[in-house]
């Protein structure tokens, strides 16, 4: 698809200095916008993530750009190479390899560096695989909590699936194909099997995949399957009084493993009562 069809009609040129923060396909090709395109043709310079997967949106709409990678191994070094660039009077465009970059990439870092050199910034808006799924799910879409991918040490993992476990909005998490498994075990643990989630993959490709009703059903769906491609995960907000309800078990069964752990009863609920900002009487008489 030739590109300059497209913009026969369009001349409006990149300005000079301005790091362009560019939202690209998160799976379909055809959704990029035109101003999007006519953005990647016209920067003096393209930063991806992965050259490799820019070069197929520009190959197909015939576009040609000078491109370097920046990505989360080379950021640190990158930054500031950008940054000069920009002062020189370059314009840049910032993608990553799906979706808005800056979400769960190393852009973030770079735009608050711009942002600090008093250098100017703007937005060319497209998909997002969080959005995509939220209002496609029918939970509550007007107010949720975007976590992004889990951290790896568990005792972090366990603080944010704790508090997803009480959050009255919706949650939305990314994860990879080959965690999915253990992160729907631990999210069962905190939450139940019965907390109502949503699982989407491969958005917007041909074989896009929707399964939900709740956390038992998804895992018993998936367990025998081979999952490919990135993966949203959607958990239903849980109301004000069930949410006291679970909180207090989850309390008491932490509870009961400090003190089998050796810990006495004061200290266990003492510990739980600073952790988790409850009274330690609550606590203390859980047991």
């Amino acid at each position: 698809m030739n590109i300059d069809s497209l913009f026969s009609h369009i001349d409006q040129k990149p300005e000079s200095g301005i790091l362009y923060i560019v939202g690209t396909p998160i799976g379909n090709l055809y959704d990029i916008s035109l101003r999007a395109l006519n953005t990647l043709k016209n920067v003096s310079l393209v930063a991806c993530e992965d050259t490799r997967q820019t070069k197929k949106i520009m190959n197909k709409y015939s576009i040609k750009n000078n491109l370097i990678s920046f990505n989360m191994h080379n950021s640190i070094k990158k930054i500031p190479i950008i940054i000069n660039q920009l002062k020189k009077g370059d314009s840049i465009a910032l993608v990553s390899d799906a979706g808005m970059p800056s979400i769960c990439d190393p852009g973030e870092n770079l735009v608050r560096e711009v942002k600090l050199n008093k250098l100017k910034t703007i937005c060319i808006p497209g998909p997002c695989a969080a959005l995509t799924a939220l209002v496609s799910s029918g939970l509550e879409s007007s107010k949720f909590i975007f976590e992004g991918f889990l951290p790896k040490k568990q005792n972090e993992r366990n603080k944010i699936l704790f508090d997803i476990s009480k959050n009255t909005k919706t949650t939305i998490i990314y994860e990879s194909p080959h965690r999915i498994n253990k992160f729907l075990v631990e999210l069962k643990n905190f939450c139940g099997g019965e907390r109502e989630i949503q699982l989407y993959r491969e958005l917007t490709k041909k074989f896009e995949e929707h399964m939900g009703n709740n956390i038992n059903e998804v895992i018993e769906n998936i367990k025998d399957k081979e999952i490919i491609g990135e993966i949203t995960v959607l958990i239903r907000g849980i109301n004000h009084s069930k949410n006291q309800d679970i909180n207090l078990i989850i309390l008491k069964n932490e509870l009961n493993e400090l003190i089998n752990a050796g810990l006495n009863l004061s200290s266990a609920s003492k510990y739980l009562a600073k952790k988790n900002g409850v009274p330690k009487n609550i606590i203390y008489n859980l047991y």
